[in-house]
């Protein structure tokens, strides 16, 4: 027998294992392409022929097919688009960790390079609808949605697990109720704001010192219960805080009706301007603030505005062991080179207040380290802009002024704030600005008609919010608005912030840093007409609202009648229905200009009809 397997033909031999190893490199392929599948590789490639660029892949999804009707005009129009697979019902397409794997992009994780935006390249973005997880509901209304949430809308639990003796979050049966705990406030926040306040003397133990503390920044906020509370005193919060361990924990601050935004401090600014907020937050935020020359406390410091607060909670702090009396030691140091002076500090918190002018600056040592930046730098200018470590000086104005000079809250919301004149705005266009958004959200609820309640939305987005005076006439509803302001436009959003409002800079021919299901409510005032001048796919932006916005949540489309008849042929492949049309002459608009309502329909995939029967 030995020497029968020993005539065989080498040759043939040689043949067969060939054979046997491209089967098994096949064998192989196919199961790391099925078992590997990303944020990257999902979307059906049908969808290529209308023109699609957004969210694209390689895959098919759940639905691998995606039915067409033909359209003399605009070729392709989409009967229906697939549903992307379950796992991915969370997805944040420019915050995805899958595709930086996927890219293999170098980034240096001690800079937290990996939690900040790394949006995929055309050819591999998504191009099918998010699904909701299984036995989704319709989110609690506010103000009850602050204490409670339901469960199987976020299903992850761990955190109550890891954070038990903090308080952050407890599972209750089919509900996840929020006491109000957070890492430096296990007692609840009402407790520590109320602390906070008699600290630094304001009036009646009241946060919002008699409304001159209007907009705050809590940095790593956890599940934002320190920005839910301080709602209570007529103060908004951006409570930031990256999708890193503590995964989704913005996803619970925005379904509690809190706001919230993704984002992270290592190597780029913030999407806000200079001089944006009263107080700044850090508690136990494991942010190592004195790191690259101290670029961190550089970055909160260009945000502050003159005479602004930084409230720190921590181990170094109030801790005794050498190390945290080293950290302290160092900080208190850099932040005295940086003129902010000790306001307070009692048990386990210290509060730093930002000088109000510029002459503490113009008094340092010759080479004082942190530098103050170069007078081209422009600190408002954010969008994807290196951090500066460098201390941003005042404007004139605002050193003549001794502070912002802006009027306390609610009088800020409506007064013309000194920095209009950096756009060349006159006080006379702000008031009427305020006048027309005033006529223009009066006629959009007169369209909306029977379908509103008082509790219909809580986070609404301004999609393109110039000077802010859509949100402006909300201020009466228990609403928040997420202001945008266009990357490639007027930087108008530091007058958004000196109004008392909050928002972001944002480019919409890219993903939005937030989780699918957030927004109550989208309004689109010549955002589609922007985004075809850009040369960027309106179906992309369509996809996107989708993502963003929540099931039976709607859209307010203030925009050209033409794209609004492109909009209508998509609406059956989006799960969307009109709810009303209107003519903008009504609003103050060119004649060619439409309002049209939309609403999100509740839609589930077949697993998760089954989970919630």
């Amino acid at each position: 027998m030995t020497r029968g397997r020993a005539d065989v033909n080498p040759k043939k031999r040689l043949i067969t294992w060939i054979i046997v190893l491209v089967f098994c490199c096949g064998c192989f392929y196919a199961y790391t392409r099925s078992r590997g599948s990303s944020a990257l590789e999902y979307g059906s490639k049908s969808l290529r022929k209308f023109g699609s660029s957004y969210w694209r892949g390689d895959e098919d999804t759940t639905d691998t097919s995606t039915k067409h009707e033909e359209d003399a005009d605009d070729g392709f129009i989409p009967k229906s688009f697939p549903v992307c697979d379950d796992r991915h019902s969370e997805i944040i397409p420019c915050l995805d960790r899958n595709l930086i794997y996927q890219t293999r992009l170098k980034l240096d994780l001690s800079v937290m390079e990996h939690y900040e935006r790394h949006c995929p390249l055309p050819e591999k973005r998504y191009n099918c609808l998010i699904p909701p997880p299984p036995g989704y509901k319709v989110p609690i209304k506010w103000p009850k949605s602050r204490d409670q949430i339901w469960k199987a809308n976020i299903p992850h639990t761990h955190l109550a697990t890891e954070k038990s003796d903090q308080n952050w979050m407890v599972v209750k049966g089919d509900k996840v109720v929020f006491p109000g705990g957070g890492t430096h406030f296990h007692y609840g926040a009402d407790k520590y704001l109320a602390s906070m306040a008699n600290m630094l003397n304001f009036p009646k133990n009241s946060m919002n010192n008699e409304g001159n503390v209007r907009t705050v920044f809590d940095a790593g906020c956890g599940v934002a219960s320190f920005g839910g509370y301080l709602l209570a005193y007529d103060i908004l919060t951006m409570s930031l805080a990256p999708n890193d361990v503590h995964e989704n924990q913005i996803q619970f601050a925005l379904e509690r009706g809190i706001p919230a935004y993704l984002g992270v401090l290592g190597t780029k600014r913030l999407p806000y301007p200079s001089r944006s907020f009263e107080l700044a937050h850090c508690s136990r935020c494991r942010i190592d603030w004195l790191q690259r020359n101290g670029i961190l406390l550089l970055e909160l410091d260009r945000i502050l505005r003159p005479g602004g607060y930084f409230a720190y909670s921590s181990p170094e702090a109030y801790a005794q062991d050498e190390e945290d009396l080293r950290i302290f030691r160092a900080m208190s140091a850099f932040v005295e080179r940086m003129c902010w002076k000790i306001a307070v500090k009692r048990d386990q918190t210290v509060i730093w207040v930002k000088p109000l002018t510029n002459d503490c600056y113009m008094q340092r040592e010759p080479g004082t380290q942190p530098p103050m930046c170069r007078s081209d730098d422009d600190p408002d200018l954010v969008w994807g802009v290196p951090m500066e470590a460098c201390i941003t000086p005042y404007s004139n104005q605002v050193h003549r002024s001794k502070g912002s000079a802006l009027a306390p809250w609610p009088a800020r919301l409506t007064t013309p704030p000194p920095r209009l004149a950096d756009l060349g705005y006159s006080d006379d266009m702000f008031i009427k600005d305020t006048e027309l958004w005033q006529r223009r959200v009066e006629h959009y609820w007169t369209v909306f008609g029977q379908n509103l309640e008082s509790d219909t939305f809580r986070n609404v987005m301004d999609m393109k919010a110039n000077l802010g005076s859509f949100a402006a006439a909300l201020t009466n509803k228990e609403v928040w608005v997420m202001n945008v302001v266009p990357e490639d436009g007027p930087n108008t959003l530091k007058i958004v912030y000196d109004r008392g409002l909050l928002g972001s800079v944002h480019n919409w021919c890219e993903s939005y840093s937030t989780y699918p299901r957030t927004y109550d409510l989208i309004h689109a005032w010549t955002v589609f007409s922007d985004i075809e001048r850009r040369g960027c796919s309106i179906v992309d932006l369509l996809l996107e609202m989708d993502r963003i916005l929540r099931p039976k949540g709607y859209i307010i489309y203030n925009d050209k009648r033409s794209i609004a008849e492109v909009i209508k042929k998509y609406l059956g492949a989006l799960h969307w229905e009109s709810v009303a049309i209107s003519d903008s002459q009504l609003v103050e608009q060119d004649e060619d200009d439409v309002v049209f309502i939309i609403q999100k329909k509740m839609w589930l995939t077949s697993e998760s009809l089954k989970d919630s029967e």
